[in-house]
C-alpha cells in the first residue's frame, strides 16, 4: 500500500462517529463488481477527505469529507451495507 492508501481499519474512528455502531465489521456489497466483504478490508485513500474502495475492482464505495461538526457521506458504490446491531 502507497503513502496515500490504507486499509478501511484507518476509517474506523469516522465512521463510528458518524454511524454510531462498529462499521469495520459491517459488510458491504460493491455495486460495481458484486463482491461483498468487511468495510475493514477495503482499501481507504485519503485526501481533502476519505475514498473507500473496492479491493477487488477498485470502484469508489464510498466518500467521506468531514469538516468541524459535519460529515458528508457518499454510499453511491454501495449496492448494500449489512449493519451488526
Amino acid at each position: 500500500m502507497g503513502a496515500l492508501m490504507l486499509d478501511g481499519n484507518a476509517a474506523a474512528g469516522v465512521l463510528q462517529e458518524i454511524f454510531a455502531v462498529e462499521m469495520t465489521t459491517a459488510v458491504g456489497t460493491c455495486d460495481s463488481c458484486g463482491a461483498a466483504g468487511e468495510v475493514g478490508r477495503v482499501q481507504l485513500y485519503r485526501g481533502a477527505g476519505l475514498i473507500l474502495r473496492c479491493p477487488s475492482c477498485e470502484a469508489v464505495l464510498m466518500k467521506i469529507v468531514t469538516s468541524g461538526t459535519r460529515a458528508w457521506v457518499d454510499l453511491r458504490g454501495l449496492r448494500t451495507l449489512q449493519l451488526n446491531a
